[in-house]
Order: C-alpha cells, then sequence, then structure tokens
C-alpha cells in the first residue's frame, strides 16, 4: 500500500524520473507529471485499471505554499522528460499560477487536467461551482488535507503558535466542506478533528476520484517531436 514519504512534507519529490532513462525503453509510456497531494489517488487509478503504460512522478505538495514556482517546476519535468516518453500529462489545476502554468503547458506541448484545482476536478466542474454558490466561505479537504491537516494547514500558518490568528484567517469562513476520495472512517474523523480546530460545522461530499480517472484512462496522444 502506498505512503507518503516522510520526507515529502520538508519538500522533497517523490518518485523522481532519472534523467538518463533509455528511450526505448520508454516508446508508448506516459509519463504524469503531478502534484505530491495526488500522488496516492493517481496510484489507485493506475492500479484499479491496470495502466501499466504510466510512470508517476511528483512535485512536492508544499509548492502550494508558493504557487508561482510550480510553472517554472513543471517545465523543468517536462523539458527532462519530453523526449523519453510517447506522452506527458499533467495533473495540476492552475493552482493559483494565474495562467502561467496554462502558458507552460502551450509551451511545451503538454495538457492538464480541467479545473481550477483539485477541489474542482475532484468535485467535478459543475458541481463545485454549486457548492461555491449554495455557501459562500467554504474550506475545502481532500484525503490529503485530511491525512496532512497539521502539516499542510496548521504548521504553514502559524496556528500553534499563534491561535488567535484563527479568527483573522477564518472570520469569513462559514463550513469545512470534506470532499472525501475514499470510503475511510479514519479520515472521516481527522476531518471532523480539523474542523473543530477551526471552529466550524464539517460537511462531508463523497466524490471519489472525480475527473483525476477519465484524465488518465484516455488513450495516450501520439508523440510530437
Amino acid at each position: 500500500m502506498f505512503e507518503e514519504a516522510p520526507d515529502m512534507q520538508a519538500g522533497e519529490p517523490l518518485f523522481p524520473i532519472g534523467t538518463q532513462e533509455d528511450a526505448n525503453d520508454k516508446i508508448g509510456r506516459v509519463l504524469v507529471v503531478a502534484c505530491g497531494a495526488l500522488a496516492r489517488e493517481i496510484i489507485a487509478i493506475r492500479d484499479l485499471n491496470q495502466l501499466d503504460h504510466i510512470d508517476l512522478t511528483c512535485l512536492p505538495a508544499q509548492l502550494h505554499n508558493t504557487p508561482e514556482k510550480i510553472p517554472d517546476e513543471v517545465r523543468r519535468v517536462i523539458l527532462q522528460n519530453r523526449d523519453i516518453y510517447s506522452d506527458i500529462l499533467v495533473a495540476y489545476g492552475d493552482c493559483g499560477t494565474g495562467g502561467h502554468l496554462d502558458k507552460v503547458l502551450e509551451e511545451t506541448g503538454t495538457r492538464r487536467i480541467e479545473g481550477a484545482h483539485c477541489y474542482a476536478f475532484f468535485a467535478g466542474l459543475e458541481t463545485f461551482d454549486q457548492f461555491e454558490e449554495d455557501q459562500l466561505g467554504s474550506f475545502y479537504l481532500t484525503d490529503f488535507l485530511a491525512r496532512h491537516f497539521q502539516t499542510m494547514v496548521i504548521e504553514p500558518l502559524g496556528l500553534d503558535w499563534h491561535p488567535h490568528l484563527r479568527d483573522m484567517y477564518f472570520a469569513h469562513y462559514t463550513r469545512v466542506l470534506y470532499l472525501a476520495q475514499t470510503d475511510d472512517p479514519a479520515l472521516e474523523e481527522a476531518a471532523r478533528r480539523a474542523a473543530e480546530r477551526l471552529q466550524l460545522p464539517l460537511e462531508i461530499e463523497r466524490t471519489g476520484y472525480g475527473l483525476l480517472a477519465p484524465f488518465l484512462t484516455k488513450e495516450p496522444a501520439m508523440p510530437s517531436r
């Protein structure tokens, strides 16, 4: 079973791809460049659908704290591997890059999953828009964020040392909405603890893998050299 590496929280990439790969070994193979927060889900989809032609490399989930760095990091991985793989998919939303990630994809002839962020593509784009219309001020959790709430939310915001900042950061939020990829009682309990920490009511929506599964199971594109 997949487990996130302990040093992932410190910003280490998962599943690095060597730069000296033999291109002949990668003919017909697809590389997925993903946020580390999606590693578990992508591996589950790959195994469930027997997508043996897919390799995965993940950039650190902590890049979301500095989203302006995401486009250059994605570009670096694409350029290192585009002459090796038959196709490269990018499992990132825009993720706060202000359209700069899409510019990188246009430059490199690569495509990404639809949506502004993982909340949208897990829920489905129309469903997510409906969540936003139904109730403003939702703080979203995924399985990954429920699992790593302390290291991805509490510590970066300094709430352990300055709990009064909770009112500054979350005064205008009205609920925690947990978009659950799996049916896991332990993660539901983690989501409840997160909501209690933020002093907000919890709601749970079971989304499964949303748009991520059809994105990964599409037929590989023909290589463009």
